[in-house]
């Protein structure tokens, strides 16, 4: 057997093989993803028990989803029961949307300010988005963990009617498909905004989240805001996310974006998106998002690199 050598310089010494840093393609994409993921997982789960961070992660979305439906029950009343449900799908899928929007941003200021990393991660083979959404990725499981368990104590504790031989499957697995992908464009885009700024970035992504929150009808339907913030929610892929989610599992329940003093009622006439409307409202914003965040984050990377902020620690 032969063995096999580095190319030789003719003065006899190993010449560098620029190959070796290219990788095999889409093979070492994926295994680099991979890793992304698990080391996201173990990060947020800091290397804990995991029913223990079961217990932690699930917690905080309960907790919100609690205080919202008393609230309801202490202002409306017995009138208020139908509405339980609304608000327990809106705020168990708020939880994806904060861990989707932070997970991918808070990646970048853990590697780059608490421990250092960020500038040799950025220098691997690997593509640095490639493994920004393995993190995303693994921060969005643990919402989605939340969510679950928020759902299932809605329906169990709360007094939700939920029936699964109700539910349109179709309609549920697409919208969410859609829906993750638009969450994480949104996350891609906090991460070109925190890769170039300094101190107090850590805020960041909850303030654009709950900038969001007030205008997506996550836990009220959009009727409620003036206008002008009514269209702003019709542009936000999150808004129809979370309309079809709600009525994939309660089909014919309260829409967040329909209603006689909506201005979806207004603009076209019709009382309620149908599930085709929401559906495609859902690919088209989502591609608009998804385009633009692609566009921020090839600028903001080419900016950072420019300004040294990648390899710059802030101390925020």
């Amino acid at each position: 057997m032969t063995a096999t050598t580095r190319p030789m310089s003719p003065l006899g010494e190993a010449r560098f093989d620029r190959s070796r840093t290219q990788g095999h393609g889409l093979a070492d994409d994926l295994r680099s993803f991979r890793t992304a993921v698990s080391l996201g997982w173990s990060m947020e789960a800091n290397w804990t028990d995991p029913v223990l961070f079961l217990i932690y992660s699930v917690a905080k979305p309960i907790a919100s989803a609690l205080i919202l439906v008393f609230m309801i029950d202490v202002i409306a009343g017995p009138a208020g029961q139908p509405l339980r449900g609304f608000v327990i799908v809106g705020s168990a899928l708020w939880s994806l949307v904060l861990s989707g929007i932070a997970g991918l941003a808070w990646a970048v200021l853990d590697d780059r300010e608490r421990y250092r990393m960020l500038k040799y991660v950025y220098v691997s083979p690997s593509p640095f988005v490639v493994v920004l959404i393995g993190r995303g990725i693994a921060r969005l499981a643990v919402g989605a963990m939340g969510a679950g368990i928020t759902l299932f104590a809605g329906v169990v504790f709360l007094g939700v009617t939920f029936s699964l031989a109700a539910v349109d499957w179709p309609l549920l697995v697409i919208t969410l498909v859609l829906g993750t992908i638009a969450i994480l464009a949104i996350g891609v885009l906090m991460a070109a905004i925190c890769i170039q700024t300094r101190q107090d970035s850590w805020t960041y992504p909850e303030a654009v989240a709950g900038a969001l929150f007030l205008v997506v009808g996550a836990v009220f339907p959009l009727s409620a805001l003036p206008d002008p913030l009514q269209v702003l929610g019709l542009l936000s892929p999150l808004t129809w996310w979370i309309d079809g989610v709600r009525q994939a599992l309660f089909p014919g329940g309260t829409s967040s974006i329909g209603g006689t003093g909506s201005a979806w009622y207004r603009i076209t006439g019709s009382l309620n998106p149908s599930d085709g409307q929401i559906v495609i409202a859902l690919l088209a914003t989502g591609a608009l998002v998804t385009l633009g965040s692609a566009i921020a984050f090839r600028a903001s990377e080419h900016r950072a690199k420019d300004r040294g902020t990648i390899d710059r620690t802030t101390g925020s």
